[in-house]
């Protein structure tokens, strides 16, 4: 009998932390025309002319920091989710993992699938919060790619899953380890995006980013809006761990440039809380499914030494989903 075709995509990794493989990382993502959404030629002359060049041997040197003998955390964890939840559907599914930048690649994952004789396809971008940098431009490539096969069999996608009840509850299980109840205050901290991608994504052009609070709580109008899911997502971790929202904040991290992005920024919300007395900080970091670059060094390492730089004691990251069994059976139910 024919297969159901699955393909889990993340965001991507390179090859080795050499900086030769950083650059041609780097090249490929930054120039992906909706991660920076600006006019070919400008986005050429500023990826390839400034970023690449300049950034390449300093990001080289942080990927050092977290590669270890199983290589990439973010493509070990990865795998080891497409190779579970393979297991937890059984012969009747065909379980395929990419990375939308570098390898496995979406082109190789959907040979493989197309191979394999699937009977449909369903794509699980690996992202809980919808954003047109991450979701939108892995849905296009798959697209793209599809659309010059002979025979295209049915297709489907996963938009998003910020608010699964699955992963609430495991993002809330790693924190508990941690006893939530010991630290000053709770950081969910996003990765951040331009606040022009926020306002594209508002098809009425009248709400976003007109108030303050548009994104507390999800509506008609922002329900696909990254920073709104995001929001959202941390309101349910809180719930479920009845943390009480003067406890916790909603910040952005990852900043690139100089124009405004999704604030407040997680350096701004450190520099306050210091100011403020506190010493010891949980932080979440909800818009990854697998521990990667972002919370192994980001957050573990800068932002707690930033953080005792002001005058603070700990920042503790809860670990992401990873090898969760919990969380393989929240994409088990999204297939099903």
């Amino acid at each position: 009998m024919s297969k159901k075709g699955i393909l889990l995509v993340n965001l991507g990794t390179p090859d080795s932390p050499a900086v030769s493989d950083v650059k041609r990382y780097l090249d490929q993502f930054l120039m992906d025309e909706r991660v920076i959404d600006i006019p070919a030629f400008n986005r050429t002359l500023l990826v390839k002319g400034i970023i690449v060049p300049f950034r390449s041997p300093k990001t080289a040197k942080l990927y050092k920091e977290i590669w270890n003998e199983k290589g990439s955390p973010l493509l070990y964890f990865s795998k080891l989710q497409a190779k579970m939840l393979q297991e937890r559907l059984g012969d009747d599914y065909h379980v395929e993992l990419a990375m939308r930048y570098q390898n496995p690649s979406i082109a190789s994952a959907l040979a493989n699938l197309k191979a394999g004789l699937v009977e449909s396809i369903q794509v699980i971008p690996m992202f809980p919060q919808y954003a047109s940098a991450s979701t939108g431009s892995v849905m296009q490539l798959v697209m793209e790619l599809v659309s010059k096969w002979q025979t295209v069999p049915p297709i489907s996608f996963v938009n998003s899953f910020h608010d699964n009840d699955l992963m609430i509850k495991v993002f809330a299980e790693n924190a508990r380890k941690h006893h939530p109840e010991n630290y000053d205050h709770i950081l969910f901290s996003f990765h951040g995006l331009p606040e022009r991608q926020l306002r594209k994504c508002d098809h009425t052009g009248s709400y976003c980013l007109k108030n303050s609070d548009c994104c507390q709580t999800l509506t008609d109008v922002n329900k696909f809006c990254y920073s709104a899911q995001g929001h959202d997502t941390a309101r349910l971790i809180a719930q479920e761990l009845n943390i009480s929202k003067e406890n916790y904040t909603v910040c952005f991290q990852s900043r690139l440039g100089k124009e405004p992005w999704v604030q407040p920024y997680t350096t701004d919300v450190l520099k306050k809380l210091a100011a403020e007395g506190k010493k010891r900080l949980l932080v979440f970091s909800p818009a990854f499914v697998a521990d990667c670059l972002e919370t192994l060094y980001e957050i573990t390492v800068e932002y707690y030494e930033e953080f005792r730089e002001l005058g603070g004691e700990h920042v503790q990251l809860v670990e992401s989903l990873n090898d969760s069994p919990v969380f393989i059976e929240a994409l088990a139910g999204m297939i099903k």
